[in-house]
């Protein structure tokens, strides 16, 4: 008999849900929120909002395009955390209440978790090439960046983290410096294909182990061109996409040198990188370099895959189903955690 899972993500401002069978995608549908915007970045209350308005039409939708009847779900899996806690709530409580009504059981996925795992996502009438235990993940995103040793679905170890901002969110506070919009990411890396990385140089952090740092990074971009502008005022508006270039460029160069480190320590050539921020092109072109350079087997999600989505909330939920690994009807989501 066929197992048919529901995922449901809705930790930040994305409300999504999609449907996998036997470990195949069906659908994953996603409803953006453009309201926040204006506002330079998510606003929580405005979130939770948004995701009451949406997951019922986005469930709906992404129950149609799969083709299935909501008798036929064998079990419904959704973000418990981390994430905003309001946003959180909506997705867990729906997931809740309809698991109930069908009488089928409950999946919690840990976010962190499912990013990783999104390399497992098979698509219909696609050869899909997945990494082997153990490898390594770098996990970037606008809220973290870290190392994390994948010892199976269920056992990672993070090695590294940041000790301050994430990778992301250093260039997004980059772009709203230079005044460029949010989020600042794809901007950056549209500027940055037009720019010379090597333009200017930023410092970057000597910390010791595999974690990363980013806070450094952003106050030497933020006095850089303090200074520049007393010089020319329209230096940002002159010298953009060599900026865009110059940071890209850095943020990148202090991911890989750890990431380096990390896979000599470990005697691992498997690696994968996922979050917001793998969609970077200049991310995954040094992906592509350090394979030919140290011989590693690299795994880049598709660009869907790479946002919050709930096509990986929905192979977490396979994965678990098979071990019968379901959750209490009374588990409370959670803010903040760890994989």
């Amino acid at each position: 008999m066929s197992v048919i899972i529901l995922g449901i993500e809705s930790s930040c401002d994305d409300t999504s849900a999609a449907v996998i069978k036997d470990g195949v995608l069906l659908s994953n549908v996603i409803a953006n929120q453009a309201v926040h915007e204006s506002y330079g970045g998510v606003v929580p209350e405005l979130a939770s909002r948004a995701h009451q308005q949406n997951i019922l039409p986005v469930v709906h939708e992404a129950l149609k395009r799969a083709g299935v009847k909501k008798e036929e779900l064998s079990a419904i899996a959704f973000t418990r955390g981390p994430g905003l806690m309001g946003s959180l709530l909506v997705g867990v409580s729906f997931a809740k209440g309809f698991a109930r009504s069908l009488n089928i059981p409950m999946i919690d996925v840990n976010h962190l978790a499912a990013h990783v795992l999104a390399h497992y996502i098979k698509e219909e009438g696609e050869e899909s090439v997945q990494p082997q235990y153990p490898f390594l993940c770098l996990l970037v995103s606008g809220g973290n960046s870290q190392i994390i040793l994948v010892k199976s679905y269920k056992e990672m170890e993070v090695l590294g983290q940041t000790i301050d901002d994430a990778a992301g969110e250093a260039i997004d506070k980059c772009s709203k410096v230079m005044g460029l919009g949010y989020p600042g990411g794809p901007i950056i890396d549209r500027l940055a294909r037009q720019g010379n990385p090597k333009a200017y140089s930023f410092n970057k952090p000597h910390i010791p182990g595999l974690d990363y740092s980013f806070s450094g990074l952003k106050t030497s971009f933020l006095y850089s061109l303090r200074d520049w502008i007393k010089d020319d005022p329209d230096f940002i508006e002159n010298h953009k996409n060599d900026l865009a270039a110059s940071l890209e460029a850095t943020v990148v160069d202090i991911l890989m040198d750890k990431l380096r480190k990390a896979a000599k320590q470990y005697n691992i050539n498997q690696v994968a990188v996922a979050g917001g921020v793998s969609a970077n092109t200049g991310l995954r072109n040094a992906f592509h370099d350090h394979a030919k350079r140290y011989g590693w087997k690299i795994f880049i999600p598709k660009f869907g895959y790479t946002t919050d989505n709930a096509a990986m909330v929905a192979i977490v939920g396979y994965l678990k189903f098979q071990d019968k690994d379901f959750a209490s009807i009374e588990l409370p989501p959670y803010s903040r955690v760890t994989i």
